[in-house]
């Protein structure tokens, strides 16, 4: 038994060793090849190697994915064809071009579906509505729609944010305001917009926004996972499935995350199941009698693991997903715009007079009494509208979109396309490129989004597309924005700010936009009395 315990030992350990040596060679040949291209090149585009094919100025530029992409996409007029290793499985056509976001999102979009491809990079994603298609993606839609458009949302909506301010964010910035301290605005608004969604969509305030700031596992496994979704858009399908094997990298943060997740909001719905009621507003509940009334749905669900029900792990794999929407693109959104605003003193100058001109706010507040903005009041703040688009051109929350051909097509930009060609929509490039925005797209101009008579001006999603375009144009986006006005409107009218001096502030190389080393500031509390 010993003998074939430690023949079994070496065997593994063997394999384990070739594995490594492998990829260790792998690597060097790589790291040769990419100080050669450095050295022989100044163009923006690739080298395209016998073997290795454009991957190792890929990943050379790993560390700048997304500015790389936008010098391609510059240079090589909004779309480029990606060839990567043989047998490798990683070529794709990668566009920016807004005529082609149009004709793969909107008029030709039952060519496009998410695809396997997409189901096997997001599988932390499981069964909700961004991994799905047909059916499962109809009956998502049909049901998250319902939700939003009833007419007690908006008064659900601003319960929740006020409660959320008064209990949460208007202490902490306090705190930090009297401290004189210095703290992570990027971390404040994850926290608030997690305790936000998670008592929107599981009925329940974690309480990551408090004094003290505690340390809440699944609202910080968020962050280690669009990581390691962007690495697999980068890296050959069987290197991270290697790392995932092994447990390590990126793959092992990413299996812990997911544990996280599991834990926390598989835990909410177990307690919230048995006292679900179908006479209120709840998405919750909305999803639970959209399960029991369709007879499809179990059909066409992925095979539940561990002891979950079925029931319940559609449960969690639609919440996780709109946690993850709910989360991250707001937070990042409002992080960029704070930022933004620090660069353009002027605008954040514009804002406030915008805030107290349409309120008449000096007057208008009690005492000491904090001053909340509903729904109705933040759609006249239009020259905040026009920041908030400007921050969302620049920095979109979701920098790419991944989409699988199913058949033969040829895009408006003459490049024809084979079934199965992996197709990535570099939304952080179409914002940063002057054929689509003119000469001074890099300039932050919320007069951009504003008509000469003073309103709103709408622009083409495919033109713009932080919310996505066509059929899958985020749900959210309405709610999503009357938020960000209502925190960003609180915090300039109550609080000056300033970015720390000596912190370098630059976006991460992640699915969503991210301040890298997130944005330290210190805010003061002005005198509104």
């Amino acid at each position: 038994m010993m003998t074939m315990a430690i023949a079994e030992y070496w065997g593994c350990s063997a394999a384990f060793f070739m594995i490594f040596s492998f990829l260790l060679g792998c690597f060097c040949y790589m790291k040769n090849m990419m100080e050669s291209m450095v050295r022989s090149s100044g163009s923006a585009i690739p080298r395209k190697w016998a073997v290795a094919g454009m991957l190792p100025g890929l990943l050379h530029n790993a560390h700048r994915l997304h500015q790389f992409v936008t010098d391609i996409m510059k240079e090589s007029g909004g779309t480029f064809e990606f060839k990567g290793p043989v047998s490798g499985n990683l070529d794709m056509l990668i566009t920016c071009d807004p005529a082609n976001i149009h004709h793969i999102l909107s008029r030709n979009f039952s060519n496009y579906p998410k695809g396997p491809q997409f189901r096997q990079i997001f599988d932390v994603l499981g069964d909700g509505i961004f991994n799905v298609d047909s059916f499962l993606w109809e009956l998502h839609r049909k049901t998250t729609l319902s939700f939003f458009n009833h007419a007690q949302f908006h008064t659900l909506l601003e319960t929740n944010v006020w409660h959320k301010v008064e209990n949460g964010l208007l202490p902490v910035l306090d705190c930090f305001a009297e401290q004189g301290a210095e703290f992570d605005l990027q971390d404040v608004f994850q926290r608030f917009t997690f305790d936000t969604i998670s008592k929107l969509v599981l009925h329940h305030d974690p309480g990551s926004l408090s004094l003290g700031l505690p340390y809440v596992p699944c609202e910080k496994a968020f962050n280690p996972m669009v990581d390691a979704l962007l690495y697999r858009h980068i890296l050959p399908e069987s290197c991270w499935k290697l790392q995932k094997w092994v447990g390590i990298g990126k793959e092992k943060k990413l299996s812990q995350a997911c544990r996280a997740f599991d834990q926390y909001i598989y835990s909410c719905i177990n307690k919230r199941l048995p006292q679900d009621n179908s006479e209120e507003l709840s998405l919750f509940t909305a999803y639970v009698q959209a399960y029991k009334q369709q007879d499809q749905l179990q059909a066409v669900l992925t095979t539940t693991t561990g002891s979950a029900s079925p029931l319940v792990k559609f449960l969690k794999d639609t919440l996780l997903s709109l946690m993850f929407a709910g989360r991250d693109t707001t937070s990042s959104t409002l992080t960029w715009l704070f930022y933004l605003l620090a660069q353009n003193p002027l605008v954040q100058a514009n804002i406030r007079d915008e805030i107290e001109n349409k309120f008449n706010l000096l007057q208008k507040q009690d005492n000491n009494k904090k001053l909340f903005f509903k729904v109705e009041e933040c759609q006249k703040l239009v020259y905040l509208h026009g920041a908030l688009c400007e921050s969302l051109r620049l920095f979109p929350p979701v920098a790419i979109e991944h989409k699988v051909s199913a058949g033969m097509d040829v895009l408006p930009s003459g490049h024809l396309i084979k079934p199965n060609t992996r197709m990535i929509l570099s939304f952080y490039s179409s914002g940063r490129m002057d054929s689509i925005w003119g000469e001074d797209c890099m300039e932050f101009k919320p007069e951009r989004w504003i008509s000469s008579k003073g309103r709103i001006k709408h622009e083409p999603s495919y033109k713009f597309p932080a919310f996505n375009a066509g059929p899958r144009t985020c749900l959210g986006k309405e709610m999503g924005l009357v938020q960000m006005k209502m925190i960003a409107a609180i915090i300039l009218h109550h609080y000056e700010f300033q970015v720390v001096d000596s912190h370098s502030v630059s976006p991460s190389d992640s699915i969503i936009i991210q301040a890298k080393h997130g944005l330290k500031v210190k805010f003061t509390k002005r005198n509104t009395a």
